[in-house]
């Protein structure tokens, strides 16, 4: 999902929206313009200037790890404020409260990635450093006003939509700015990003836990909107290095054309769609264990055991399958890439269905590891998947609608999974059912190679159709020329 196309996107490192927020650098025959990122119309792709592969950019880097963290380890320990949420505004009346309270973290998930692809028009149209910062005081204005609700409706909007919005728009910009100063070294610049969230995620339940226990929900709020404020500054060494001359125009905002805004040309590969089709089926139940993890465990064990320590290791594990299977993608050739998502899907699915099996905490934290480990593995290998079904021109719009399609499935898993909690007062049935769209997904997957090589070999067919026809043209061409210039000949030779 992100507009700007300079090079190739690191293949195995980073979340969704790092993978489609890599540059990308389109093959541009005639040396056609594209929009840059500060809004205006900049020079071929010859004329502009190398990455710098440091300096200024390591500031850049930090502030975009920043990000990463505070973005998705908030988003990654809403079990802790689920549970808290729970307590502050059920008091034990309404019968349907987990459903009710589901819906603030699910949609806040949900419109992070719902966004993506409009996060993507306007880090084109307006640059990185604008979109980042505009996007950071929307979250903050929306998590500072989740603070002073009463009722839980209100934190449909100012959690669920406007903090969730400005998470969305703070976040992209802060992976394509990376773009701008790295080159050689950007898959490490990517994974150290990247791994920002799996640090965040790690620490805050802990910290989350400690501040509710002695401020309270509210002021656990605000407490978090100082990490938001950070964003805020950090925006601000988002400095695009992107030449923006034309024609000596410097600077010039100017639109491009509608067709280059959204690209729906890459629909028109069966592979992708059925990708893009596959991944939102599977992720129905992904979001479930993340909201509704904590409070199964407060059913089950009660408070005597410490139910942070299983977001603890789904973090670790997840920034290690981040590591280890985005370099194992780097040896498998082509789309087969996929089959890594087709494992990490069966795994994912099987974990889900063992939550309810576990009646030892021991066993919960196994299963947690494990689902950890291919959650990574899952999300490092979008960009490279998404890199050999679309190619490089097209790969960063091809992730931002895949991720904005991914965002209705896991808005909608939670809610529905607190649901069944409401009516059949245990979760046992809601792990089980979220573990099966993962297995379903994971088999709509599995027949992506199928038709990609299919496709590919009707290409090779169309190309040497082509060059055949060329070949049967140029001898015409050359027969046409010899019989012209025969009669001239004979005409010389009679002079």
């Amino acid at each position: 999902m992100v507009p700007v196309k300079e090079r190739p996107p690191p293949r195995g490192n980073g979340d969704p929206a790092a993978a489609d927020a890599s540059p990308l650098e389109p093959r541009r025959e005639n040396g056609g313009e594209r929009c840059a990122g500060d809004g205006s119309v900049a020079v071929p792709r010859e004329e502009t200037a190398e990455p710098p592969e440091g300096g200024w950019g390591w500031l850049v880097m930090l502030a975009a790890m920043w990000c990463n963290g505070a973005v998705f380890g908030i988003q990654n320990s809403c079990g802790v404020l689920f549970v808290s949420m729970l307590q502050l505004f059920g008091g034990g009346q309404d019968e349907q409260m987990a459903f009710k309270t589901a819906w603030v973290s699910s949609l806040s998930m949900g419109m992070v990635f719902f966004c993506s692809p409009i996060v993507s028009i306007f880090t084109d149209l307006f640059g990185c450093r604008k979109v980042a910062v505009t996007g950071a005081a929307l979250g903050f204005v929306g998590l500072l006003s989740s603070s002073f609700v009463s009722t839980i409706e209100p934190l449909y909007f100012t959690y669920g939509v406007l903090f969730a919005c400005g998470c969305s728009f703070a976040y992209q910009p802060s992976l394509v700015i990376l773009g701008h100063y790295f080159k050689k070294r950007l898959g490490l610049v990517n994974g150290i990003v990247t791994a920002g969230s799996s640090l965040f995620t790690v620490s805050l339940p802990f910290l989350l836990r400690v501040l509710i226990d002695s401020v309270g929900l509210f002021n656990t709020l605000r407490v978090l909107c100082i990490l938001i404020f950070i964003l805020f500054l950090a925006g601000f060494t988002y400095k695009p290095l992107v030449s923006n001359t034309k024609d000596g125009e410097k600077g010039k905002f100017r639109f491009p054309p509608e067709k280059k805004i959204l690209n729906f040309s890459i629909f028109k590969v069966m592979s992708y769609r059925i990708w893009a089709f596959g991944i939102p089926v599977a992720l129905f139940g992904y979001f479930v264990p993340y909201v509704h993890l904590m409070k199964h465990v407060q059913d089950r064990f009660g408070d005597s055991v410490q139910k942070e320590v299983l977001l603890l290791c789904l973090g670790i594990t997840s920034g290690i399958g981040r590591l280890i299977f985005g370099r194992v993608a780097d040896y498998i050739p082509g789309v087969k890439k996929v089959y890594l998502q087709v494992t990490s899907f069966f795994c994912i699915g099987l974990m889900s269905m063992m939550i309810p099996v576990c009646h030892v905490f021991g066993g919960l934290i196994a299963v947690c590891l494990i689902m950890g480990l291919f959650d990574g593995c899952f999300i490092c290998i979008m960009a490279p998947i998404a890199f050999e079904l679309v190619g490089a021109q097209d790969v960063s719009q091809a992730i931002g609608f895949l991720l904005g399609f991914m965002s209705i499935p896991m808005t909608v898993g939670p809610p529905v999974a607190g649901l069944l909690r409401d009516r059949l007062g245990t979760y046992d049935v809601a792990f089980y059912l979220a573990g099966i769209p993962p297995l379903i997904g994971g088999a709509i997957l599995c027949i992506i190679p199928w038709f990609h090589e299919r496709h590919k070999l009707k290409e090779r067919a169309k190309t040497a159709d082509g060059e055949t026809t060329e070949k049967m043209l140029e001898n015409e061409s050359a027969l046409v020329s010899d019989a012209a210039e025969k009669p001239v000949k004979e005409m010389e030779s009679g002079v």
